[in-house]
């Protein structure tokens, strides 16, 4: 069985002119988000085994705050630039190619790619996926480049725990 829980990053700031989307840094609410559903989280599931990130730095600044809620070290974060994507194509290559080792991951990303991936991988439909939302599917099977249809076992937003 795999367990795989998808962030979005959290709200970030588009205040900054002359930057490219993949600098944008998080905003104060963001940053509040993020230390509020990794504290939440930390609560409600055991430690994901690896956490891997999108490379922009809103998406890396929420996974480092997870990491230092879930006491998981910051020399263990897998940065990924292909999960700077909006589709969930490279979101399904990089979930399927995780080491069958890991029996948990979480992964943070982007809008698009995470409720595309969520609606069609998880079995609760979901519309939309806030800043900082996160979404956790369960699997059956034992390899991650076997996965399926799994079921949604968590879905929790910042706005629920305000």
């Amino acid at each position: 069985m795999k367990t795989l829980y998808i962030v979005r990053h959290a709200k970030s700031s588009w205040e900054y002119e002359g930057i490219e989307d993949i600098d944008r840094p998080l905003k104060k609410r963001g940053i509040k988000d993020a230390h509020l559903m990794s504290k939440v989280l930390s609560k409600l599931v055991s430690r994901p085994d690896v956490f891997m990130s999108s490379s922009a730095n809103r998406a890396l600044h929420t996974a480092v705050i997870f990491c230092e809620n879930f006491e998981y070290p910051l020399s263990n974060l897998k940065i990924r630039r292909q999960l700077y994507s909006f589709s969930d194509g490279y979101l399904v290559k990089t979930v399927k190619a995780l080491d069958d080792g890991f029996s948990s991951a979480i992964i943070f990303s982007h809008d698009h790619g995470i409720n595309t991936f969520v609606n069609k991988f998880g079995s609760k439909p979901l519309a939309h996926v806030p800043t900082c939302g996160v979404v956790g599917i369960q699997f059956e099977e034992k390899h991650w480049k076997n996965i399926k249809k799994g079921k949604t076992i968590l879905t929790e937003f910042p706005k629920n725990h305000k």
